[in-house]
């Protein structure tokens, strides 16, 4: 599928701040590293909504199945038996697989090089990781619940494990166990999966991946044995977006770069990448989230096209403390509905704001996804992750199209 050019490209908008000017089609990214991998955000996959058969599971390398949840006594456990597994009212499926799950298999058989990985936690989902990461027997409980849960019942489905613990120490959602001794304790987790799945591997004769997802904020990085994870773990997905999640400043969700009038301008993606190798992590172990996905601020003021203005929260109707899908920018065909798009040259990503309705949003593009490909490629980084497949329209998958992906070997 080619790049939506109808949508979001008028270009003639006046410059602005930030070195902003029109928005203009860039050339093709040039190849970057081989990794292109994906979140599934299990709950997204409706019947009148986005389906898992429909990913275009062929320019990928891998897909992280969000989320598996732990239990109140760190146990590993699937979180929607009736959507995960199609385990519905207490029944058992009338085949080996059900619900999204069965779907995963199809797509699978369609993409051989196509490595599945159960992803256990998320923002939502991370309440009880310090109590499973407590001490060596609860550590060891965890990962025999992971084999329990997701491998023996789903023989051959998954190819591994992605740890989305957020986040040790502190910074998480309210609620949440945490413990100083979390940074320790997380690096002792990872081990003792990693020694689980090298076991089942050899049993089985395939390999198995391990991976983690970590905050872009380097407060939280430093609550990480950074270099000591990248030892245990084929790569490290950096989260490298939400740098104004539950800000009512109209700043950008995940510029690549920092803008010269940014409040925040130590947030961003070039800063965060630079946090984890000065923590000790090889180039070649990250994969850099996009986000495909934006924010929108809501009441906010006109000057300078409402970059970086105070405003309010966005009502649900865009996206509240939630995000708004791409797709979902796409379908509104929001240039025709009084806004206008700015891009900047400095932090290289696009925003809208309509002068009417007040409302401001930040949000990638193809291009912006592309310049970020680019830099993953510059910087040695492993690759591209995505948070989420389901998010897309099609267009900012296929900004990277022309990306190699390397088959599992």
């Amino acid at each position: 599928m080619a790049v939506n050019r109808r949508t979001f490209a008028k270009a003639g908008f006046a410059a602005l701040v930030c070195g902003s000017v029109p928005m203009r089609q860039g050339r093709a990214a040039p190849a970057p590293s081989s990794v292109v991998a994906g979140y599934l955000a299990s709950w997204k996959a409706r019947t009148d909504g986005p389906r898992i058969k429909d990913i275009p599971a062929r320019e990928l390398t891998h897909l992280m199945y969000a989320f598996g949840a732990v239990s109140a006594e760190g146990l590993a456990k699937l979180t929607d038996p009736c959507l995960d597994a199609g385990a519905c009212d207490d029944t058992v499926p009338s085949g080996p697989l059900g619900g999204n799950f069965a779907q995963l298999a199809e797509l699978k058989r369609g993409s051989p090089q196509l490595r599945v990985l159960i992803s256990l936690g998320g923002w939502s989902g991370s309440e009880y990781f310090s109590a499973a990461a407590a001490t060596s027997v609860s550590r060891a409980r965890f990962a025999e619940s992971v084999m329990e849960a997701f491998f023996r019942p789903y023989p051959g489905l998954f190819d591994g494990v992605d740890v989305d613990w957020e986040f040790p120490v502190s910074g998480g959602r309210p609620g949440n166990l945490e413990s100083i001794k979390d940074r320790t304790n997380f690096t002792l987790l990872i081990a003792e999966l990693r020694r689980r799945l090298a076991d089942l591997s050899a049993v089985e004769r395939r390999d198995l991946e391990l991976t983690i997802a970590v905050s872009a904020d380097p407060d939280k990085i430093a609550n990480l044995e950074a270099a000591a994870l990248a030892r245990q773990v084929e790569r490290i997905n950096l989260m490298a977006y939400d740098y104004y999640a539950g800000s009512a400043v109209a700043g950008f969700n995940a510029p690549l770069f920092a803008c010269a009038d940014d409040p925040n301008r130590g947030l961003n993606v070039d800063a965060s990448v630079k946090a984890l190798m000065r923590a000790g992590v090889p180039p070649g172990k990250v994969a850099l989230g996009v986000p495909f996905y934006g924010r929108a601020v809501a009441d906010v003021p006109q000057e300078k096209g409402g970059l970086f203005q105070q405003g309010k929260t966005a009502s649900e109707e865009w996206g509240g403390s939630e995000g708004i899908d791409y797709r979902d920018l796409v379908v509104r065909r929001l240039e025709e509905q009084g806004f206008r798009r700015y891009w900047s040259d400095e932090a290289q990503v696009p925003w809208l704001y309509d002068s009417a309705r007040r409302i401001w949003i930040s949000y990638d593009d193809p291009l912006s996804i592309a310049r970020k490909a680019m830099y993953a490629r510059a910087h040695g980084l492993a690759g591209i992750m995505i948070w989420d497949l389901l998010a897309d329209d099609g267009s900012l998958l296929a900004a990277l199209r022309t990306l190699p992906v390397r088959t599992s070997e």
